[in-house]
């Protein structure tokens, strides 16, 4: 996937855990750690706000644009 997320890195920086920023975005754990460890294909901008808002920074700082490299040519 071109989109990698940024989430674990922010909370390092912030110093905050994953129960603690589930809790006060509202959601739960395990939907959280997905989104952490980037097993998931959508993310609703309601739950986007809502961690940029407890973390105190924009979703770019979440969010990273990876140009995927060109598949080799075959033989």
């Amino acid at each position: 996937m071109a989109i990698i997320l940024r989430l674990d890195r922010m909370m390092a920086d912030r110093k905050i855990s994953l129960n603690e920023l589930a809790e006060k975005v509202g959601i739960a754990n395990v939907n959280l750690s997905n989104i952490k460890t980037g097993k998931v294909s959508a993310i609703r901008f309601s739950t986007l706000n809502a961690i940029c808002d407890v973390l105190d920074c924009q979703p770019g700082d979440l969010l990273e644009f990876q140009r995927e490299e060109a598949k080799a040519d075959s033989k």
